[in-house]
Order: structure tokens, then sequence, then C-alpha cells
């Protein structure tokens, strides 16, 4: 740390008189909205794009687009040692720039340019505006694009909400004892069968991209007790529907020594407490930007999958239709009717029935066919599935014959229940319905970065 302040201290002191500050390696690193304040009148050195030019007469202010914030900056010909034409939107430059007080401005200050550096410059003009409030195209378009529409403050905003989201767990999970594990995307079973799995062929042998986690997850309880991981998984459903992808991010957890559904829904509503009030805490500026208001989580409604079907019948004055699962108008409709009644954007529904959960689910003891499980419904659309696990070698085995399934197919996940685990359960969360729902997006699309789906697999 001291050779790095002497180096800074050596920089400001240089033969040209000029502050650069955190300049290092011959490159500048842009200040932040807090420490500019504290430099005006100096002379500093900023890298970034032009974002914007907008000529005024006598004067332009340009928008610098920095890792963050943008800067504005001011060209006159006064002061500036280079033509405003030199100048074009989408260009990397490092400006030489006096921090001049400034009331007006977001930030309390601009930049009045004094020199540029031009490091590269466009090769043709975009074809999508992405300099205005909005990026005013298509979803497709939007999409399309996305190398380019993603440099839109609104569209950057909305994934820097993402990486708080995800810092946010983060934080929840090392303050109460998880480890972050990274687990295998290829593998010789999905964790849950069927016909939504990708198949691969692996040196000649058939693999399968990983549908979670699970198997891994299970088996790390038995060595961490608590784990969690944040990757990619993939679905290969054919789902074109704006709630679906088929390859997301998934928040996995899995917690040992937990023998009540309780346990884990009071888990996630202290982890998304903390998620939110971290939000809350570092994103005030994005949250700002895309004028979102945070949910007041207090306690999150359970209400068993049974009632909320006779629930949504009487509301939608009907016999119970599909009685092993909810339809997405049916999570709409009871999330409308918990706002109602308590308030709350949030319900835990429980006891889905045994035909629809994965294998690996364990059965109410009093009613086997109905399972220790939940589903987290946020404003109509499911954001989290999760519940206890069999733990227990020789009832997996008898669950997986009863399904018809081969035990002998999954030799190294049941490797770990005959060396025995402890109790355990856990969760998934999927990240882009979370952001998507949090942002009031109608399509989970726009909360992931490079979406995945039936029709998509560029850019």
């Amino acid at each position: 740390m001291g050779k790095r302040k002497t180096e800074i201290k050596n920089e400001k002191e240089g033969k040209s008189g000029m502050n650069e500050m955190y300049r290092i390696t011959g490159s500048s690193v842009p200040v932040t909205e807090t420490n500019l304040l504290e430099h005006i009148g100096e002379v500093i050195r900023i890298h970034g794009s032009v974002y914007k030019i907008r000529k005024m007469r006598g004067f332009a202010f340009v928008l610098l687009r920095c890792a963050k914030h943008i800067y504005q900056c001011v060209y006159s010909e006064e002061k500036a040692k280079f033509p405003l034409e030199v100048l074009v939107e989408e260009s990397c430059v490092i400006f030489q720039a006096e921090v001049v007080g400034e009331e007006r401005s977001r930030m309390g200050a601009e930049l009045h340019l004094i020199d540029v550096e031009i490091l590269s410059k466009p090769y043709e003009i975009s074809q999508v505006v992405i300099n205005q409030k909005e990026v005013d195209t298509s979803l497709a378009t939007l999409l399309d694009y996305r190398p380019v529409t993603l440099r839109n403050e609104k569209e950057r905003a909305v994934f820097r909400i993402q990486n708080g989201i995800t810092d946010g767990f983060r934080i929840f999970f090392r303050k109460y004892g998880f480890t972050e594990i990274h687990t295998p995307k290829i593998g010789s079973a999905g964790a849950e069968g069927g016909a939504n799995i990708f198949r691969m062929d692996y040196f000649g042998k058939e693999a399968y991209l990983a549908q979670s986690p699970q198997f891994y997850k299970q088996m790390m309880v038995g060595v961490h007790e608590r784990v969690f991981e944040i990757a990619p998984v993939f679905r290969a459903e054919k789902h074109d529907t704006s709630r679906h992808l088929n390859e997301y991010t998934s928040v996995d957890v899995e917690m040992g020594y937990v023998t009540s559904v309780e346990t884990l829904m009071e888990t996630e509503t202290y982890m998304l407490k903390s998620m939110f009030s971290y939000l809350k805490e570092e994103y005030e500026e994005e949250l700002a930007l895309l004028k979102v208001s945070l949910p007041d989580l207090q306690e999150i409604p359970v209400i068993p999958f049974a009632k909320v079907k006779e629930i949504v019948a009487r509301i939608r004055h009907s016999e119970v239709t599909d009685p092993e699962d909810l339809e997405p108008e049916e999570e709409k409709r009871i999330c409308q009717w918990v706002k109602e009644k308590t308030g709350s954007e949030f319900v835990f529904v429980t006891e889905y029935p045994e035909k629809k959960r994965p294998f690996y689910t364990m059965e109410s003891k009093e009613h086997p066919e109905l399972t220790r499980s939940f589903d987290l419904l946020y404003q109509g659309l499911e954001i989290t599935t999760g519940g206890l696990r069999i733990h227990n070698y020789e009832e997996q085995v008898a669950k997986l014959q009863r399904r018809g399934m081969r035990p002998e197919s999954f030799a190294s996940y049941l490797m770990a229940h005959r060396a025995g685990l402890p109790p355990h359960g856990g969760m998934g969360i999927g990240l882009e319905r979370l952001t998507s729902q949090l942002l009031g997006y109608s399509n989970v699309r726009r909360a992931s970065l490079f979406p995945r789906d039936m029709h998509r697999l560029e850019p």
C-alpha cells in the first residue's frame, strides 16, 4: 500500500504540473462520484467512451460513459486544445479535464475539457440509438444488438443491480457459514431426468448438461454442511414464453442438519431481506435510474398447495383444475389475492403433490402423496423451488425404483447416501426471474445478459 501511495504522489508532483489521479501503468482509472468533488479546481485524466455529444451555441456537452457513471464534460474552443470534430460517439478516449463545481450537475461537478487522446473509433455508426433515456426498439432488436444496446445507461444498470443481488446473497452466505462451491456442468445423469435435458456426445459417451447442481450440493452437505453456488443451469424445455429460458443462472443453496421446511423458508426470507438491504445501501443510483421500489419484506405468508387451488377456483368461480401443479395464471391470481389480504408481494406455497416433485424430494410422513417442499412466488411468478431431501440410502433407492428409475445409473450420487448424510434441504432461485420481477419487466429476457431460448443462440 505504501508503494501505491508513493506512485500516485510522484505523478501528482510530476513536471507536467497536471494532477493525474490514480494513474497506473500509463492508463487511468475513472474517479468516483464521491471523490470527484474532492478534486474541484484540479486537472485530471479520465478514460471512457464518448456517449453523447450535444452541440450548443458556442460550446458543447460531451457525455463520457465510464465503468459506473456517465460524466458531463463541457467543450469550449477557448479552453480545449483540440477541435470538437475529432470526437465521435462511442470513441474510446482519455480526457484531460479540469474539475469544476456545478450544482446543476447530477454529481455536483462537471469536467471542462482541455485535451484528448483518442484510443479507438467505431468502424460504423450503430443501427440502434443507444444514448437516449430508453432504447426505443423492439425486444428482438434489443437482444439482436445486445453487445451495443447494453451500453445504454438504463440497460447496463439492470446488470449492475443483478450484480448487487448476487453480492447481497454472497454477503449473507459468508455471514452464516456457507461455503461457495463450483460443480460440473457436464454429467452422466440429469438431476431431474425426463425429456427436459440437453444430451451431448462426450468422447463417444452420452452425457448431459446440468439441469441443476442438485446431486453435487447434496454430496457437499456431507463435507461442508452449508453450501451454495451461483452458476448456469440448462433446461431443454420447449417453452416459448416470456418466463422461460433454456439457460439461466441459479442461486443454489443446501443446508445440512435441517429437518423442517419452515427452517428453509425462514432462511430464504432472511436471505432476501439481507439482499434488499444491501441493494438499498449500495445501488441507490441504479435503483433510482430504473425507478425501482424495493419490497418492504417482513413475514412471507405460507399457504398449502391444495388451499391455493381452492382459493383460485373460488376467485375464478370454477372447479379445481390440474390438481398436481399450478398454472401461470393461478400463480398470478394467488399473488394478487395475497397482496390484497396481507400486503405481501411474496407467498410460499407448500406441500406440492409427490408426483410433480423430483425423486430426491422427501414426502410427508403423515400424507405420503404430498412432499415437504415449497415454491416462492413473487408478484405472480415462481422464483424459487425448494424442500427437504431424502438422506436415507434405502429410502432413496426405493423411491428411484418406484419411479421406474435404475439406481445403478445414480451410483456416484448414492455413494454419499451409502456413506451417511445428515438430514438436509435446500432451494434454487432463478436469478433472471428475480431480477425481472424486481424491475417490473414482463419478459425475463430483459434480465438475461445474453438470453438463450428455443430461437436464440446469438449473440
